[in-house]
């Protein structure tokens, strides 16, 4: 037991256990007790500042891409397999774009040639149907235990930011499944002209923050924008997937005594 704890126990009046039990309930000592034992046994944060990608690592699609495309696709003539959807989509996601910024504004200029290439339509209808249906939340999930590391976090003092190249739409994507109020800053690459693994993104978020470099994490899902860019810019990086599975995990290794304070 916590020595906070123990101590108010030893002050506890030395009367029958019924009798303690009740005294305690109508006094409030058990929410005294709880808190005691929860501030005693607290640690200090290892990092000060969290910075999180948004897709693929914050936002995870409802069903899978391929399945969306298809699904949507039939009734406008679609008829590639979902195995060859995704290939086209990897391929048009991941092909150099030639302008400064690959998510201008709501993205759609970019979106029309992902979702052209995955599917061989170029249906206007078809692609704004697949358009409005992921500026939903209800397209989207958060990974199993996410907003509940993220209270823990916060509640411990940890500054919380999402660092995401991505469009207009995101703003309301985290506000539809309940935790952009959470965050201390929310830097959109498309809002602020910079994409990563560009450094001034990432200076963006913390500088909103109020963190050094030094002094904070990013978790992200991409070798280049998240781990190449936020190394560049002084932080270190954990890759969702790979050096974190869980926001459970991310969590606990955040919430340690070691590390930089």
């Amino acid at each position: 037991m916590p020595p906070a704890a123990a101590a108010l126990l030893r002050c506890a009046p030395a009367v029958p256990f019924a009798a303690r039990s009740s005294a305690v309930s109508r006094s409030g000592m058990a929410r005294r007790l709880v808190a005691a034992s929860a501030a005693a046994g607290r640690l200090a944060p290892a990092y000060r500042g969290l910075l999180l990608d948004a897709g693929g690592t914050l936002l995870q699609v409802a069903r899978p891409v391929a399945e969306t495309y298809a699904s949507i696709g039939r009734r406008y003539g679609v008829t590639k397999t979902k195995k060859r959807i995704m290939e086209g989509f990897k391929r048009a996601f991941s092909a150099p774009w030639p302008k400064t910024l690959r998510y201008q504004g709501d993205g759609r200029p970019f979106w029309r040639i992902v979702v052209a290439e995955a599917t061989d339509c170029t249906d206007g209808d078809y692609f704004e149907e697949v358009y409005q249906y992921y500026a939903h939340g209800d397209a989207w999930r958060l990974p199993t235990g996410a907003d509940a590391a993220l209270r823990e976090l916060k509640d411990a003092g940890v500054k919380l930011a999402v660092v995401s190249n991505f469009d207009t739409r995101l703003r309301k994507l985290l506000k539809d499944l309940n935790v952009s109020e959470m965050f201390d800053a929310i830097v959109v690459s498309s809002e602020v002209g910079y994409e990563k693994p560009s450094p001034e993104i990432f200076n963006i978020a913390l500088d909103q923050i109020g963190v050094e470099a030094s002094k904070a994490i990013h978790v992200g899902d991409d070798e280049t924008a998240d781990m190449a860019g936020a190394n560049a810019t002084g932080l270190e990086c954990w890759l969702w997937g790979k050096d974190v599975t869980t926001f459970s995990e991310i969590q606990e290794r955040i919430l340690t005594t070691d590390g930089p304070q």
